[in-house]
């Protein structure tokens, strides 16, 4: 499985697309996806699916574009859809432009899935929103963890719905249960992986 990372949206976002043998799915499209419907084209890849972390605009801001362009199924996890209509509502205040296209998704419930012929693993992993999801491929010894856990630090918990404790126990139980080899994909800047997080990041170890 290969994994090309664009950075997208106003907060620099990053976003993953994942393929193989012609198959792909995408992780969080912060924003106008063209460079990726570029790279999609030009590799003749199939995209089935955009899967959300999590409901904040900068993760999906992208998604309704990109299903447009490619027939993509968009899914996420429903305790974030409370979130969805003010995340759109307030979004040009954080440099987005108003959004033109409809946007919708359908719940993914944990447990374990199947993308470009990979198990993944769909973890509930609460606490930067009520909803939001880490996808982990334990076959491939990677996790997109969006905003839950980034190197060394964690998520913020102070917007609608966020939950530090929740956030701290779904790293505990979930994250920190995964192989020490796992290497993390978060929503913004450099992946991680779990050893180093349980060693050093100070959340954890205080």
């Amino acid at each position: 499985m290969q994994i090309k990372k664009f950075v997208l949206s106003p907060f620099q976002t990053n976003g993953y697309l994942l393929y193989d043998k012609g198959e792909a799915v995408f992780v969080d499209p912060g924003d106008d996806p063209a460079e990726v419907v570029s790279f999609i084209q030009s590799e003749g890849l199939n995209l089935t699916h955009i899967l959300i972390t999590h409901m904040h605009s900068d993760h999906f801001y992208g998604a309704a574009k990109l299903a447009a362009a490619t027939g993509a199924r968009i899914m996420g996890g429903e305790g974030d859809a409370f979130l969805v209509e003010s995340e759109i509502r307030d979004a040009p205040r954080w440099g987005f432009p108003p959004l033109a296209e409809d946007f919708s998704f359908a719940p993914i419930a944990p447990g374990r899935h199947q993308f470009i012929g990979r198990a993944c693993d769909v973890l509930h992993t609460p606490g930067h929103t009520p909803g939001s999801l880490t996808f982990s491929f334990p076959e491939e010894g990677v996790a997109f963890v969006g905003d839950l856990i980034f190197f060394r630090n964690i998520g913020r918990t102070d917007f609608p719905g966020g939950d530090l404790d929740d956030l701290l126990n779904s790293v505990r139980t979930q994250i920190f249960s995964l192989s020490d080899e796992t290497v993390l994909y978060p929503g913004h800047e450099r992946a991680t992986n779990v050893g180093d997080e349980k060693k050093y990041n100070s959340h954890f170890n205080r």
